[in-house]
């Protein structure tokens, strides 16, 4: 009866195995070229021989994998709480305009054309604050919305042009201090605050605008370039961590593979 019940397999069992396996799948991606990924898939073994030693009824190895997996969820959220946070701001952030995002994205839904972000103007603008040294960060919006950050500067809606993003950053210009956020696009606002990340790890070398980069690329899923007032140098932040590139082209190739 019970190898019976075994293969007794409905459409509501179908549907919880299909569920748990995107659920898997965006918390890999999620934590997909991190430190946290080889954390993740460890779990996943331990998880798989906790049920197998139950399955094959070895007590003794089961209650040891039992006992970790009791206690095993508070180091879960002391590991992975970065992961975490990002994961439930992601879901917290969920509006109508990402679901529509999502849909246009699907060929057979598509009823608009989506706004495709000008990263060649973006660049050719970092390159020109580059060979002045003119300090910037702009962060680019992937899926999680960062409208919770634009209370802290001013709220635009700007077409991105090259032009639009050096005059922005002019010394001179009342909106160079902070963070610029992008979307589809727009410059959807300026003089934004970032978290700032306080690791000591990080070189002395990076100022705020680095650390800034990094705190918001932590907690998000957004990118972030920044060019440094003291260098020229431009970097490109991706999950908290300094992403290296050979040359202008491979910067353009890295973004829109991001973005898309």
């Amino acid at each position: 009866m019970d190898k019976l019940k075994f293969w007794d397999f409905g459409i509501i069992d179908f549907i919880d195995v299909f569920l748990v396996a995107i659920l898997l799948y965006y918390v890999y991606k999620l934590v997909k070229g991190t430190v946290a990924v080889n954390i993740f898939i460890g779990i996943i073994v331990i998880y798989v021989i906790w049920k197998v030693t139950d399955l094959l009824n070895m007590f003794m190895l089961h209650n040891i994998f039992d006992g970790f997996m009791k206690v095993g969820i508070i180091a879960l959220i002391v590991v992975f709480q970065p992961e975490i946070r990002k994961f439930l701001l992601m879901v917290g952030s969920t509006n109508l305009s990402g679901q529509r995002r999502f849909f246009s994205k699907m060929k057979f839904l598509k009823t608009e054309n989506n706004t495709e972000t000008d990263i060649s103007a973006i660049v050719a603008a970092c390159e020109k604050m580059s060979s002045t040294n003119t300090g910037a960060l702009i962060v680019l919006e992937r899926n999680n919305n960062l409208d919770f950050l634009t209370g802290t500067g001013d709220e635009m809606s700007i077409t991105v042009t090259q032009p639009i993003i050096e005059s922005i950053f002019f010394k001179n210009s009342p909106l160079h201090d902070g963070a610029i956020i992008i979307a589809n696009n727009t410059v959807k606002a300026t003089r934004v605050i970032l978290p700032v990340n306080n690791e000591s790890t990080i070189p002395q070398r990076f100022g705020l605008r680095h650390r800034a980069a990094i705190g918001i690329t932590e907690k998000t899923d957004a990118l972030a370039l920044v060019v440094s007032e003291e260098t020229g140098q431009i970097s490109y932040i991706v999950n908290g961590e300094f992403v290296m590139y050979k040359d202008t082209d491979e910067l353009l190739k890295l973004i829109s593979k991001a973005l898309t």
